[in-house]
């Protein structure tokens, strides 16, 4: 049975401060039989990183990184490494968010190389696919998904693929309020899953972790998460709000 994984995405919001006071106020409402049956994660902006960990440490909670670079140093200005990451205590990095795709201009191509040096370095990536409203509506949105995961897992080996988390994103549900309905988005997660079992058979397919990240919320995950193919959330805004987060956390664990 896969382990469902929360994972807060806070994105480009709080200072050092309120990024320990949040932390420390999701890692100490967190009750030790949420941990059985999930893995929870946080990812602070780069500042915050150390410091979130030291205030997480001992509790359950992973910390991870919201992006990273695919060489290991040199003149990549506001550019920052996996080894840096790893030494400010991260396990995760989240690689081709739809923001990184839609407003940085990320090809899967360069996902691609993050993704390799990520695993590399022993980094868990989780690797973002999507579809946007429009071609949803135009009726490509599978094909432009398994598109997505094709490139982006190009020369990724079945060694690796069994290290990789997968977020499904439905574009047009990122802080929109709109969510898709637990039934599609178990279809995608299906999809996905899919993909998956066309490039590396169907035993990978099947233990791989599928989260769904489309404006999950405290009303709504408890549904979303009982759908077989939904292995748990990347989660946005709500995971900014100690109470919201924790009951998602308290719903997947159920």
């Amino acid at each position: 049975m896969r382990k469902k994984l929360i994972a807060g995405n806070w994105k480009m919001n709080n200072d050092l401060n309120s990024s320990i006071e949040l932390a420390k106020s999701i890692s100490t409402g967190i009750k030790k039989d949420f941990l059985n049956n999930t893995d929870i994660l946080i990812c602070p902006t780069f500042i915050s990183i150390s410091k979130v960990f030291d205030s997480v440490k001992g509790s359950g909670v992973s910390v991870g990184a919201q992006n990273m670079h695919f060489k290991d140093d040199g003149a990549f200005t506001g550019e920052i490494s996996a080894e840096m990451l790893i030494s400010a205590g991260c396990e995760y990095v989240i690689l081709g968010h739809s923001e990184r795709r839609q407003l940085f201009h990320e090809t899967n191509h360069l996902i691609n190389l993050k993704l390799k040096k990520a695993l590399k370095s022993g980094l868990i990536p989780i690797l973002c696919v999507g579809e946007t409203l429009e071609q949803r509506e135009e009726g490509i949105h599978e094909k432009i998904v398994d598109e997505q995961i094709t490139f982006c897992l190009k020369e990724i080996s079945k060694v690796e693929i069994s290290k990789v988390v997968i977020a499904y994103e439905p574009v047009w549900a990122i802080g929109t309020g709109k969510t898709a309905s637990p039934e599609q988005a178990n279809q995608m997660h299906n999809n996905i899953r899919n993909s998956i079992a066309n490039l590396y058979g169907n035993d990978f397919a099947q233990n791989i972790r599928i989260l769904y990240g489309g404006s999950v919320n405290d009303k709504n995950a408890s549904e979303l998460f009982s759908q077989p193919d939904i292995d748990g959330g990347l989660i946005g805004g709500a995971s900014l709000k100690p109470n919201q987060f924790l009951t998602i956390i308290e719903n997947a664990s159920k």
